[in-house]
């Protein structure tokens, strides 16, 4: 079976390549907090799911609490002809930012 590449693998190279260009102290400027942990995000599903594509990908929110924050996001993750809605939540250590846990979860797209 032929791999293809879909556009948003396309998208997020040309991102990184974006962003080696960028001097690493401006990399943060303007860009939401939830960047850096939306590519974490992005990269776990990819492994759990590596023959598949992700077409969508929303940041669902943020909670914090007891030194300790959750990124959460839903992806949408395509193989072949069936899609499932993928949750990633990523806890972190609010302080060091730290990935602590990743949990995953399947839904409906």
């Amino acid at each position: 079976m032929k791999k293809t590449i879909s556009n948003l693998t396309i998208m997020l190279f040309a991102f990184a390549l974006l962003f080696q260009a960028i001097p690493a102290n401006a990399q943060n400027e303007g860009l939401p907090s939830y960047v850096k942990w939306g590519r974490i995000a992005m990269t776990k599903t990819q492994e759990k799911y590596p023959d598949s594509e992700i077409t969508d990908y929303l940041h669902v929110g943020k909670e914090n609490k007891n030194g300790k924050s959750v990124e959460k996001f839903k992806l949408i993750v395509k193989n072949q002809n069936k899609e499932i809605g993928v949750f990633v939540n990523l806890t972190f250590d609010t302080r060091t930012e730290r990935l602590l846990a990743v949990n995953m979860t399947e839904g409906r797209p």
